[in-house]
C-alpha cells in the first residue's frame, strides 16, 4: 500500500495550493482584461468564442495556474522544513 504521507504536510500544501489558485486566477483575470481590452471568456467551450481566445484563455490559465500552485507548493515545503527540521517524505528523498 502507498505510504500516505504526514497529514501536516498534506493539509500545508493543500492549503498552500488553494490559497495561490485563488489569487493566481484573480490575477491573471486582470491581466488578461488589461491585456485585451476584454473580459476573459466565460465558457471557452463555446463555439461563440474564437479559437484563438479560447487558445490563449487556456494556456494563459493553465500555464499561471500550475506555476502558482508550484510556487505555493515550494514555499510550504521550505516552511515545513523550517518547523520540522526535514522535508516531507517524499520531497527528501
Amino acid at each position: 500500500m502507498a505510504d500516505k504521507g504526514d497529514i501536516g504536510w498534506r493539509v500545508l500544501a493543500g492549503a498552500a495550493a488553494l490559497g495561490a489558485g485563488f489569487v493566481a486566477r484573480r490575477a491573471i483575470t486582470y491581466a488578461w482584461k488589461k491585456g485585451t481590452g476584454k473580459e476573459p471568456p466565460t465558457n471557452p467551450e463555446s463555439p461563440d468564442v474564437a479559437l484563438g481566445e479560447a487558445l490563449g484563455w487556456a494556456v494563459v490559465m493553465g500555464v499561471g495556474m500550475e506555476v502558482a500552485r508550484l510556487l505555493a507548493t515550494r514555499a510550504a515545503a521550505r516552511q515545513y522544513a523550517k518547523a520540522n527540521g526535514r522535508l516531507p517524505g517524499h520531497l527528501g528523498d
